[in-house]
């Protein structure tokens, strides 16, 4: 891939953009997830502002698919996830495969749900649970998008990881807004996608 096609991200700006996302989606207030969404796509993969309203719909359509527990719909989040990423894949003439990000996508989602929600699928410990899973399936993701070892990107994976345990206990606590925990989960999310930035930067990391 091109330099600046999708390793010229802005890292705060995704972070904070995908903190607001997280908030809408358990708030299920979908215009939120939506704006939020726009501004990801936007700035995380280099996207005009038209094309990243049509991503952002499918990443939205994806979510809503994915989001009802238990009976959600796997499958119907995968293809909204496969039409994101061909769009990702022809705008910027890439030549990954776009069904394998989608379902590489999904995969953390489904760790991060058993992560989430340990104590009902059987968790030998939910209090401590084992995010080593969420962790690879996030590396996965990002070594193959990016052309890189999956031990280059892990550091990003595990800020990621930990800012979705510090979102779980926002949700446990109630969702509230002006919970304190949010400023932690943001900084964690900027955290990652500097760590991320500063290894798809470098051309001597690539395979």
């Amino acid at each position: 891939m091109g330099p600046t096609a999708l390793t010229s991200f802005d890292p705060v700006r995704l972070g904070r953009s995908e903190c607001d996302a997280w908030v809408g989606y358990y708030l299920r207030d979908w215009r939120l997830v939506l704006r939020s969404v726009v501004g990801m796509v936007r700035s995380g993969f280099g996207l005009s502002r038209a094309v990243s309203l049509r991503g952002a719909w499918y990443v939205l359509r994806a979510n809503q698919a994915w989001a009802p527990y238990p009976e959600n719909d796997p499958g119907t989040a995968v293809s909204f996830m496969e039409r994101f990423y061909a769009l990702v894949v022809r705008t910027h003439g890439l030549s990954f495969d776009a069904r394998r990000a989608a379902l590489l996508e999904v995969d953390w989602w489904r760790e991060h749900r058993f992560v989430q929600r340990g104590s009902e699928i059987g968790a030998a410990d939910p209090a401590a649970p084992d995010d080593a899973a969420l962790v690879a399936s996030l590396a996965r993701l990002y070594a193959y998008v990016y052309g890189l070892p999956d031990e280059r990107v892990r550091p990003a994976a595990r800020l990621r990881a930990e800012a979705m345990h510090v979102s779980d206990g926002w949700v446990a606590r109630g969702r509230n807004t002006d919970d304190p925990g949010l400023r932690r989960q943001r900084r964690l999310l900027v955290a990652s996608y500097t760590a991320l930035r500063q290894v798809v930067e470098q051309p001597a990391a690539r395979r």
